[in-house]
Formats: structure tokens, C-alpha cells, sequence
């Protein structure tokens, strides 16, 4: 069986939730997002941190943060949904002095695009999380604005709002193949028939260069594993403990269900879709966090799990139209910064199908960015 779509969505986490949201609000028209798990929301989604901030080193993400933190603080009221943005803040401390000079001069361009950071001393750091260990520590920064939320309620959030304006969420529906005629979409393939549409966004997460594989595109975007782990509750734990970053380490943590969650990114964990727990990753997690947090020494573990970031090679998302197929619209690639900057992903994008201007300026997240790039240290795009 075939149905007609105007737009068919591919993925069904929290992007292609809140695209979908978007286009909706806008009156766009028929518009399916199509799901190969038998959820929403159960892939890189449901496995992240949960962290909100606008403490980034690029002023592009600065502004995607910017506009969804307002999204966020209103979203409750907005989508007639129960959700909580646990403003409890996002500090980041500083154990070199390569790191102060980087983050003053990153903390100049926050002031400039009006993000609330204040610049911490030793001492401050202490007073605010008592129960880090700060002998190393040289600065750091620290925003209220920022803090924590729960992906799956937020997901869920824009699932309703967009269920209630018509959007039709297709499960257990994987793409399977595009068609298209010159330059022109005609169709979504899947294994539960086809989708007539002439506009495709590729919302699809670890997974998306696969799609824009259906059409012949080399979208560089791959799925590489991080691993979380939680404690049991833990005493010392406040309510207002923030979501703690150790740019020496790379370690970061905050509060969850009375314990702590602590994660850390590998940087040498090859590319692929294994989400499975190495114990050694694990280890080394709860080896940083025992330096930060010498009483860690007292915690359980709670769980562990893997969840895949789709990666770019500049670390920046990918959004805008292909250039082979204007009406194939992406929205991936946002290395680990999916959910945070979500609800500006879900404007823009709407903003970009409909002809409208976007905004902000988001031409710096251009697929086009990557066409005969050359690939600098760590993939740094120059």
C-alpha cells in the first residue's frame, strides 16, 4: 500500500519529533515521521546525558543553545506537557592554564551573545560544589541558566503537540530505500510499503548516512559508542549539585536520582554501532570521577550502558538542504548535543523547508561545509 505524505520525516527521536512539531505549527500539510524501532525516542535519545548548556567554543552552537534554553524554560506551558529544565547550572573548571586562556577568550563571546557565564575563582568553585576535589583546579566557569532535563519527557512532549496538530508517528517502519526522478524526491521505501512525498528530511541520528546513502550521498556522519554510569544514591548530593565538566579529564557528572551519573568520551573508540558495556570504559569513568570525587570511593554502581553519538568531522550538526536534491533536507549530526539543541534544530529546519529566513544564521552547519574539505587535526574541518 502506498499513502501520500507532504513531507516524510526519517527518525524518530527527539529531531525528527521536534521538526515535525514545527511543520506542523506552520500548517505544512500532511507530514509522517517514519520509525524503525517499535518507540520513539529509544535510540541516541533515550541513551544521552541529558545536559543543557550554552557554554559552547563556537558561536553557532552558542546560538542554537541560546534559542533552545528559551524553548526549554517555556516548553512545560508551550506543549501542555510535564517536563522539568532542572536550571541547576553547568560548571566547567579549568586545570591548565592553556585551558584559562581558551575559555577567557570563549567567555568574551559568550558576554557578547548575552550568556549569563560567570568566571570562578579556586575558592568560589569550592564554596558552590563542596564535594570536588579543587587542588588542581585553576578557574572555571559556571552558567544558572544551563542545567538538566529528561529526554524521554521532552521527546514525549513534542510527540503529543504534534500528534494533536496531525502529524502521523509511523513505528516499527523502517526506510528502506528513496526514490527520485533527476533531482526531484518522489518517494520513501519502506518495508511497510510506500510513502509518496516529495520532501525527505533525514532526521536519522547514528543512522543517517545510510539514508543519504539511498540517494548516493556520502553524508559524513558516523556512529561512534559513549558509555554513562550511574551510582546508587549518595548522601553528599545536593539537589542543587550542577552538571559538573572536567575539561583536563573529560569527565563529566551530575545529580540523578539522588546519586550521580558520570560519563567520558573516548576518543579512541573506533567508529560503529556497538552499544554493548566494556567494563574497562567503565572503570576508567569511575577512576576519573574518584579524582574529582574522592567520597565516590563509598558509591554503587547502579547501571551502565552504551548510546551512540553521530558524529561529525568538525563536531558541528549538520542542517540544510543536499545539494543534489534540494527537498532532502538534513538534520543529524549533532554530535552529542542532539537533545540540547533540539528545539532550535526543530525551528530552523521548519523555517528552511518553508522558504522562510531562519532565526538565525545557520549557514556555518551547511551540508555543503564538507564538500572538498580538508580535514585538519581531530578532523577539524579547515
Amino acid at each position: 500500500m502506498s499513502e501520500t505524505y507532504d513531507i516524510v520525516i526519517i527518525g524518530g527521536g527527539i529531531i525528527g519529533a521536534a521538526v515535525a512539531y514545527h511543520l506542523a505549527k506552520k500548517n505544512y500539510g500532511k507530514i509522517a515521521v517514519v520509525e524503525k524501532d517499535q518507540y520513539l525516542g529509544n535510540c541516541s535519545t533515550a541513551k544521552c546525558a541529558g545536559g543543557i548548556r550554552a557554554q559552547f567554543s563556537s558561536e553557532i552552537n552558542v546560538r542554537m543553545s541560546l534559542l533552545s534554553e528559551d524553548k526549554f524554560e517555556t516548553f512545560a506551558q508551550d506543549m501542555d506537557a510535564e517536563v522539568q529544565f532542572d536550571q541547576v547550572g553547568y560548571l566547567f573548571v579549568l586545570t591548565n592554564d592553556e585551558q584559562v586562556k581558551t575559555f577567557r577568550a570563549q567567555f568574551e563571546m559568550w558576554k557578547r551573545l548575552g550568556v549569563p557565564a560567570q568566571w570562578l575563582s579556586r575558592d568560589e568553585i569550592k564554596s558552590l560544589v563542596p564535594v570536588l576535589n579543587v587542588d588542581d583546579i585553576l578557574a572555571g566557569t559556571f552558567s544558572k541558566k544551563d542545567g538538566i532535563g529528561d529526554p524521554h519527557q521532552f521527546t514525549q512532549g513534542y510527540v503529543g503537540a504534534a500528534r494533536r496538530l496531525g502529524v502521523k508517528f509511523l513505528l516499527e517502519t523502517e526506510a528502506v530505500g528513496i526514490a527520485a526522478t533527476g533531482d526531484k524526491i518522489t518517494s520513501v521505501k519502506t518495508y511497510n510499503g510506500e510513502l509518496l512525498t516529495n520532501t525527505v528530511v533525514n532526521a536519522a541520528g547514528p543512522y543517517a548516512r545510510q539514508i543519504a546513502g539511498f540517494l548516493g550521498i556520502d553524508l559524513p556522519v558516523v556512529p561512534i559508542k559513549r558509555q554513562i554510569v550511574t551510582t546508587a544514591p549518595l548522601d553528599f548530593i545536593s539537589e542543587s549539585f550542577p552538571m559538573v565538566v572536567d575539561i583536563g579529564s573529560g569527565l563529566y557528572t551530575h545529580k540523578e536520582s539522588g546519586g550521580l551519573l558520570l560519563g567520558w568520551a573516548d576518543k579512541n573508540t573506533p567508529e560503529g554501532f556497538d552499544e554493548s558495556v566494556d567494563p574497562e570504559y567503565t572503570d576508567t569513568i569511575l577512576m576519573k570521577g574518584l579524582d574529582r570525587i574522592p567520597q565516590l570511593e563509598t558509591a554503587e554502581i547502579k547501571t551502565a550502558w552504551g548510546g551512540l553519538y553521530e558524529s561529525t568531522p568538525d563536531h558541528h550538526a549538520v542542517i540544510g538542504p543536499s545539494g543534489e536534491y534540494p527537498r532532502f533536507f538534513h538534520c543529524t549530526g549533532f554530535s552529542g548535543h542532539g537533545f540540547m539543541h533540539a528545539p532550535a534544530a526543530g525551528i530552523v529546519t521548519a523555517e528552511l523547508i518553508c522558504g522562510e529566513k531562519t532565526s538565525f544564521d545557520i549557514s556555518p552547519l551547511s551540508p555543503h561545509r564538507f564538500v572538498g574539505a580538508v580535514l585538519g587535526e581531530e578532523g577539524t574541518v579547515i
